[in-house]
């Protein structure tokens, strides 16, 4: 038996609606299958529906993007920060520096194991670290750490930092515009549920056949199940309501 099958995806809810309020264009107002309550309300929530849908794309795409950039600012900025580290534990291994030097980056004296720099999380902590630390001791007038030195390591720091903040921010956004959709598809839902079942119902009187035939030129959808064929006994058939 063939059944009525309302739309599951944000685009067949846009094609649902749009294919409903464009029929009626073509039709006199007395001949619309559905009322002019529901022709007003698809006039008004249609457009805010596909501005959001629009938008949302817009964000992501901008966000998808931009993450290559961005992954490749965390790398750069992470190995840069590493190789600082071990420039510095290699110093003090030849005596050029004293063990206690690592205490101006919060590094243990005694320690020659890399912290964790896993995370954007981790390579933000210890850039702003090493940058704090470098500049004291350079106040200080003591030797500076090289190659890399800390201006490179700022370098690449300051731009993952920049690229971190754009990608949180787009982040944000596309996490709003999911909101607003999801807050629109409920009534979107109702909307169309409300729309079919007035189609469906003008069209009642109609073969089951012709009835479908019509309801489908205003974006009612209709499937069959596996295994049944389009040309079935009309007489067997029970649509299914939802």
């Amino acid at each position: 038996m063939p059944y009525r099958r309302l739309p599951n995806t944000d685009s067949a809810r846009l094609r649902a609606m749009q294919k409903a309020l464009s029929k009626s264009e073509d039709v006199l107002p007395m001949d619309l299958p559905y009322s002019a309550a529901t022709l007003q309300e698809l006039r008004y929530f249609l457009p805010e529906f596909n501005q959001a849908i629009m938008m949302q794309r817009d964000v992501f795409e901008r966000q998808t993007s931009k993450n290559k950039q961005h992954q490749e600012s965390f790398r750069k900025a992470r190995l840069y920060i590493s190789h600082f580290i071990q420039v510095l534990n290699f110093a003090i291994a030849r005596g050029e520096m004293k063990p206690d030097t690592r205490k101006y980056f919060d590094l243990p004296s005694d320690e020659t194991k890399l912290p964790q720099l896993n995370t954007e999380r981790d390579v933000i902590e210890w850039g702003q670290k090493l940058i704090d630390g470098e500049q004291k001791r350079l106040s200080e007038g003591l030797s500076p750490v090289t190659n890399p030195t800390i201006a490179r390591v700022k370098v690449h720091y300051e731009d993952f930092v920049r690229l971190n903040i754009s990608q949180k921010g787009l982040q944000e956004n596309n996490a709003k515009a999911l909101a607003k959709i999801s807050e629109l598809r409920g009534r979107a839902d109702s909307i169309i549920l409300d729309l079919w079942n007035e189609i469906e119902d003008h069209f009642s009187n109609n073969a089951p056949a012709v009835k479908r035939e019509k309801a489908a030129e205003y974006g009612v959808s209709y499937v069959f199940r596996k295994g049944e064929k389009a040309d079935a006994d009309e007489d067997e058939i029970d649509l299914k309501l939802f």
